[in-house]
């Protein structure tokens, strides 16, 4: 159903947000479960779309085996895939080449998309097996959540809206968020279509997230003497320099703002010395601030600061020039909202669009060894997406 100048838009997001939240509605009044056993995880679009998704080891640095797999799957629903080749951020020969995923319908060109759904498709490590409790609806594994999940609710919501009607719709699946957004990087500085609204997916507990905080990465480095420990004197301890740097840091007073709280700073890996019998040469330590207020470069100066007043060997890299908080459009009516914690693509990509943050499950669940989803949440994320990409389409 071709749809004809903003009048026929808005006629078709009244009649399908009615439809759409008479489907929800129903499902909570009766709590909905869907009766799920194998068969259905195997053969119901959605569950078994996530399924081979989450099956698949997508670890960031190795999403070559599920963009191909999206790939065919996208290709089959009618829609035409662009493949952007991404260099990997480090590359030994186990590496297959990994690429950026755009797709939209065949009948179309890329350039005509006004709206596009987008999540990622690498996962944090380690690998953790699909598996379903019967018992309990819940879908457990790695990317169950983040962000396979928002992959397999954006493309099923997609497809249903696109074979219905003539959308200007997009869907853009990127490698590299979880390692500094190197996919999203590359796609936004690429030629690319100008989008009016993007909707990024993450978890979000089904809520729009209002905003979330900035992120900052460095590393502390410490440089000694090695020695015999039997003669210590003879050496400089790398870990004795860096350890008090590192308690410094720890208590560190950073911005923090009513919108977002305190900034958080986490001394996440640490690595020194040898051996027990030996002086350390050398010691660091990689470190992530998840920034409540003012932009990066205030942040930027406490901390070296700090690290230069404990000891002025000591050496503070950054990873990149990081980014403030973000704020984010929660503007379309029957959502919950909420800020998060946590870091997205949404700096990473130009341009002057709406931007809104979506997705099913909790953060909380993400990248632990019990992440989780429920059957409900994932089939509510369908219903959320579409509700999303028909607000956008009325606007």
């Amino acid at each position: 159903m071709p749809l004809n100048g903003r009048g026929g838009q808005c006629l078709l997001y009244l009649q399908a947000v009615a439809a759409i939240n008479s489907v929800v509605a129903t499902r909570i009044s009766s709590q909905h479960r869907l009766s799920i056993d194998d068969g259905t995880l195997n053969n119901e679009p959605l569950f078994s779309l996530h399924r081979n998704l989450v099956e698949i080891p997508s670890i960031s640095n190795n999403e070559h085996d599920v963009g191909d797999f999206l790939a065919t799957y996208l290709e089959a629903h009618n829609l035409t895939v662009e493949k952007q080749r991404v260099e990997p951020f480090y590359s030994d020969l186990e590496h297959k080449q990994r690429h950026n995923l755009l797709a939209y319908p065949s009948n179309s060109p890329a350039n005509a998309s006004r709206i596009v759904l987008t999540a990622h498709l690498d996962t944090v490590p380690p690998y953790i097996p699909y598996t379903y409790n019967f018992s309990s609806h819940q879908i457990a594994g790695r990317g169950v959540v983040d962000a396979k999940a928002c992959i397999a609710a954006q493309v099923t919501a997609a497809i249903s809206l696109l074979s219905t009607y003539a959308i200007p719709l997009s869907l853009l699946f990127v490698v590299g968020e979880e390692v500094g957004g190197d996919g999203m990087r590359a796609f936004s500085s690429s030629p690319h279509p100008t989008y009016e609204t993007v909707i990024f997916g993450e978890p979000t507990d089904l809520k729009l997230a209002s905003g979330h905080k900035g992120n900052l990465a460095f590393t502390v480095t410490a440089k000694g003497k090695s020695a015999h420990s039997g003669y210590p004197w003879l050496g400089r301890n790398a870990n004795s320099m860096l350890i008090p740097a590192l308690l410094a840091l720890d208590s560190l007073d950073l911005p923090s703002s009513e919108k977002y709280g305190n900034s958080t700073l986490n001394i996440g890996k640490m690595v020194g010395g040898a051996a027990s019998n030996v002086v350390p040469e050398t010691a660091y330590a990689d470190i992530q601030v998840r920034l409540a207020a003012e932009n990066p470069e205030v942040s930027q100066k406490l901390i070296v600061n700090a690290v230069k007043e404990v000891d002025g060997d000591l050496e503070v890299k950054f990873w990149s020039k990081g980014y403030g908080p973000v704020d984010i459009d929660h503007d379309v009516e029957g959502f919950e909202t909420q800020t998060v914690n946590y870091g997205t693509d949404i700096p990473w990509l130009d341009g002057n669009h709406k931007r809104y943050l979506y997705g099913p499950g909790s953060i909380l669940d993400a990248h632990s060894d019990h992440e989780h989803l429920s059957v409900e949440d994932l089939e509510r994320a369908v219903e959320g997406y579409k509700r999303l990409v028909l607000a956008a389409l009325n606007r």
